[in-house]
């Protein structure tokens, strides 16, 4: 069982940076991929990005990549979202998801925390 909680949203100007986490608690966490994705309402999950137990291996979706990047400490149980230059298209709950294998459909996450709100301002 692992329980995921995501903290660091907020309300930026566009152009503005953060970086979200996503905190673990569970004995087996390191064992997870962890990915994150973002929602608006009225409209599906949209996959962000994921990462791989050990951190090697990271995928993030081409709309984002050349701004997001996500890292992941396992000695902490924390995985992180870092977000540049945020656009006001950024807007949305941010979720963190962990799972047994890298993936971008969400259903292949088992355990997601309860989300963070990202809000980007012209």
């Amino acid at each position: 069982q692992v329980q995921l909680i995501e903290s660091g949203g907020g309300l930026v100007q566009a152009g503005a940076s953060l970086r979200l986490s996503c905190a673990a608690s569970g004995r087996t966490f390191g064992n997870y991929a962890v990915g994150w994705f973002r929602q608006t309402p009225g409209k599906e999950r949209e996959f962000v990005g994921t990462i791989w137990w050990n951190g090697g291996t990271t995928y993030v979706a081409e709309a984002v990549k050349d701004r997001f990047a996500i890292s992941r400490d396992n000695a902490k149980n924390m995985v992180y979202l870092e977000m540049n230059s945020l656009k006001p298209e950024d807007t949305a709950v941010y979720y963190c998801a962990a799972g047994g294998r890298i993936a971008s459909r969400a259903s292949v996450y088992d355990y997601w925390g309860q989300g963070t709100q990202v809000t980007v301002s012209p």
